[in-house]
């Protein structure tokens, strides 16, 4: 095989590594994904909750100028500014979320990559590449040849 025609360096599974270790390696790196986009999602939570409250409190304002005191003390005292869990804003809870959980499982997927591969990432799917495309065939390029990734 033409050596322009291979993934770099560090899309290779190093001597030695089995089968078996590159596909746990492939699950963790798929499941350190889902986490990211559940991270994702929670800060989405948190962007939307707060767009929510602000609109909320303007709301309250426009009530107030409509003549309805009532219903606008109301939302103003049992609604903005809410905890949207027990003591907890969502800040507090996307704070918790990455100190606690993602960072962890952020350093524990880095750490059996660098355990077992030396740190190398996504060594399943530079496989699965290898695999799908059709060498030599343009747009089915082991490295992109503009500047990109560097063929070894």
């Amino acid at each position: 095989m033409d050596e322009q025609d291979l993934p770099i360096p560090e899309h290779r599974r190093p001597h030695g590594v089995d089968d078996a270790t590159i596909e746990a390696l492939g699950k963790l790196s798929e499941a350190f994904e889902v986490v990211e986009d559940a991270r994702g999602r929670l800060y989405g939570f948190h962007r939307l909750t707060g767009t929510a409250d602000l609109a909320l409190g303007d709301a309250v304002e426009l009530f107030r100028k409509a003549g309805h005191e009532a219903l606008a003390d109301q939302l103003q005292t049992e609604l903005v500014g809410r905890n949207v869990i027990q003591g907890r804003w969502t800040f507090q809870i996307v704070e918790e979320y990455d100190d606690d959980y993602y960072a962890t499982f952020k350093r524990l997927e880095a750490s059996a990559r660098d355990q077992l591969v030396g740190g190398r990432r996504h060594l399943f799917e530079a496989e699965m590449k290898e695999d799908r495309r059709t060498h030599g065939l343009a747009h089915h390029e082991a490295v992109p040849h503009d500047g990109g990734e560097q063929a070894p």
